[in-house]
């Protein structure tokens, strides 16, 4: 058992350099019965735009409050301790650049052991303790919460989750043994594994408390007072029921089976390659048994491993260029120069203009008009996006006014003319160039002079399809990736006689709809899809040399993607996919793989099969009768398919850089992270290309020196 108060913590104070340190300040507060609890509030010193974190100097200085509260425990002076944060927020976990920086493997657990010593400390201060959490928690924040003896939550609050898996960690001070423990294992593999892995999912403090982290949820209005009344009462015996806590009998059958389960899940749908769900799901599995201390020690332990480790290097690079880069967008010009939207037109009434159509009047709640070709059309456009706001009222997410109010906004016609009072029009019609040149000859003779055009295209020329425009100037490409709602990347391209304005609207329009947008060159397939396309160029080269398919999605596992390259194509659409492909293989032929049976497998209703878990074991009869026709008889081994894809992807981000297509190669990455899904724990594709010698074979250097990968010593 780890004696925490004999560890010697002074190697990692050297990392307290720079921290802005969150105080713990303390006040007494008489309770109704006239019982005393101490409050301690988390308090950076910052607006809530920065928010509390917990370096080393942090927790040592909460360590000293709490030790401080123990004393006056034992004296008699104080019935209970509360902990809370200052406005909107409770904590945001461990400060992140701290634990980068560790150094060594000694130094990562020292980290692990801190935070264990300190917040482990919540359930030995001789009087219960409550954390009322009254905003954002994440990671170390939750386990604040989990290390006290009673918990509440603010309604309004921002989220709660224990996101480090998705950064290549483990919840470390606590979390993977307490949680399981409080909520039960298949609710706890929810919060630890399932939702970091689905794009970092957070949970609402309803969810948090149905799940059963919190004890009580009260509104925002009076939520300290409510939580003080809520813990006199239970100091004064209030019983406090907790559903979800695993018996005897869930620890000896439930857990096993749960945890058998999620191993499956995790290799069917990412692989063996991550290292951070599988120790976490490891840790989960131990939980089931044994003390609290045994726990926290192989946190120490499984922390200090994860914190030294390529993956977690990798994950603060992207997640470096999540928080900061995607903030910044490198190119962007004043967006002083933008002009005011205040009427948004969109060309075209179905799927994807629809989803467009939802999405700007949620986000700028602004008129926004569709139009289309007939009125059966734009009355279905319509409908769609009417029943979409229902479904947002229905959830709770928007109340009657506001739905009603979206749902004025948004009016459909097949008169063209009421297209001339938008200041941004938008079309989302078929992938062709002379379709796109005709709608916006067309609208550019109604919008006003300085009315900013864009368009959807995914991978045609922005400067031909504005050829035609009496203002070329005018127009940007403004790529949104699917689902629309969802996805939280926009490639913003540039032609040779893009305007300021026009850019700086489009920057400004994107953040306003809440995405991340990144500048690129009007280059073929602009970022994501030009290397998606080598991605899906060379799986279908495997295929057609021999390779069964079950074969092929295998060996692109290393890569690391959400999903093989054919369930890939699958889910954009054999035509979309076709055309991508088309499209690069016309400007760079000698690079690109296209075989002409793409199309016909693309008229096919369906092309490939998959198992319950999603993924493509093969193609369907039709489909596979279509490739026979032109496949060899000499299957690659996968050794050699993922070494092709790995050098393509080399050449084509450093011919890519050479273009000028984005200014650097961390925009790559943002856009690779952002629009494909690429793994925090490669860091983006180039430093997974560096660690693997691809950068190298190919060009004879990598992207990145040093090379992106964690601490040797481990």
């Amino acid at each position: 058992m780890t004696n925490y108060d004999a560890i010697d913590f002074s190697p990692i104070m050297a990392l307290t350099e720079g921290e802005v340190v969150t105080h713990s300040p303390v006040r007494d507060v008489r309770l109704p019965s006239g019982k005393v609890l101490a409050l301690v509030t988390l308090d950076n010193g910052r607006d809530h735009t920065r928010p509390n974190t917990l370096g080393p100097a942090t927790l040592t200085e909460l360590g000293e409050t709490l030790a401080g509260l123990r004393a006056r425990a034992a004296a008699g002076e104080i019935h209970a301790v509360g902990i809370t944060g200052k406005q909107y927020i409770l904590a945001a976990g461990a400060d992140l650049s701290d634990i980068s920086r560790v150094g060594s493997r000694d130094n990562a657990r020292l980290i692990a052991q801190l935070g264990h010593k300190v917040l482990g400390s919540l359930s030995s201060l001789g009087v219960p303790s409550f954390a009322f959490v009254n905003g954002l928690a994440l990671g170390g924040g939750v386990e604040i919460a989990l290390n006290s003896t009673y918990r509440t939550v603010d309604a309004s609050a921002a989220a709660l989750a224990l996101p480090e898996v998705f950064l290549g960690i483990i919840p470390g001070w606590g979390g993977a043994y307490l949680l399981p423990n409080l909520i039960g294992i298949e609710n706890a593999l929810e919060v630890v594994i399932s939702n970091p892995l689905k794009q970092n999912r957070m949970l609402k403090p309803q969810q948090a408390f149905e799940l059963g982290m919190m004890d009580a949820i009260f509104p925002a209005a009076n939520f300290l007072e409510d939580s003080l009344r809520w813990a006199d009462a239970v100091l004064g015996g209030k019983k406090v029921d907790r559903k979800n806590e695993p018996g005897k009998i869930e620890r000896l059958t439930k857990w096993p089976i749960a945890i058998k389960m999620a191993r499956g899940m995790l290799e069917s749908k990412i692989g063996t390659v991550p290292r951070s769900p599988y120790v976490a799901l490891d840790l989960l599995d131990k939980a089931k048994s044994g003390t609290r201390e045994e726990g926290f020690a192989r946190e120490d332990e499984a922390l200090a491993d994860l914190v030294t480790g390529d993956q977690f290097a990798a994950s603060m690079y992207a997640f470096d260029l999540v928080q900061k880069r995607a903030k910044r967008p490198v190119g962007a010009p004043d967006k002083a120069l933008a002009k005011k939207v205040t009427k948004v037109g969109i060309i075209g009434a179905g799927l994807m203009a629809s989803q467009f159509a939802l999405l700007f009047v949620r986000k700028l709640q602004v008129p926004v008009l569709i139009t289309d070709l007939d009125q059966a059309r734009v009355d279905k456009g319509v409908a769609y996006i009417h029943e979409e706001i229902g479904k947002l009222e229905a959830k709770g997410r928007l109340d009657a006014d506001s739905a009603n109010k979206l749902r004025g906004l948004v009016t459909g016609t097949t008169d063209k003319s009421l297209y001339a009072d938008c200041d941004f029009v938008i079309e989302a019609v078929f992938e062709e160039v002379g379709v796109k040149q005709a709608v916006f000859g067309e609208i550019e003779k109604i919008v006003a002079e300085d009315a900013i055009l864009a368009t959807n295209t995914s991978s045609l020329s922005v400067e031909e399809i504005g050829s035609k425009l009496a203002h070329p100037e005018r127009l940007v490409g403004f790529h949104f990736f699917n689902p629309v709602a969802v996805m939280p990347l926009i490639e913003i391209v540039k032609t040779a006689t893009t305007t300021e304005a026009a850019l700086s609207t489009a920057f400004v329009v994107a953040k306003g709809l809440g995405k991340n947008a990144v500048l690129t060159a009007d280059a073929p397939g602009f970022v994501v899809n030009r290397l998606l396309a080598k991605v899906m160029g060379e799986a279908a080269r495997a295929v057609y040399e021999g390779t069964p398919v079950a074969e092929v999605e295998k060996a692109f596992a290393p890569l690391g993607l959400p999903m093989g390259p054919f369930q890939l194509i699958d889910l954009v659409g054999w035509k979309v996919a076709a055309h991508v492909q088309d499209t690069m293989v016309h400007a760079f032929p000698d690079r690109f793989y296209a075989n002409e049976n793409f199309h016909a497998l693309a008229d096919l209703p369906e092309v490939v099969e998959k198992d319950k878990g999603g993924r493509v074991t093969g193609f369907t009869k039709a489909a596979d009768k279509i490739v026979k026709q032109a496949a060899g008889s000499a299957p690659t081994p996968a050794a050699e398919i993922l070494r092709r894809v790995q050098d393509g992807l080399a050449q084509e981000i450093r011919l890519m850089l050479d273009e000028g297509v984005v200014p650097e190669v961390e925009d790559i990455d943002l856009c690779l992270i952002l629009g494909a899904g690429w793994p925090f724990i490669d860091g983006g594709a180039s430093p997974y290309l560096d660690r693997e010698g691809a950068s190298e074979r190919v060009s004879g250097a990598t992207f990145h020196t040093p090379v992106i990968r964690g601490i040797a010593n481990r």
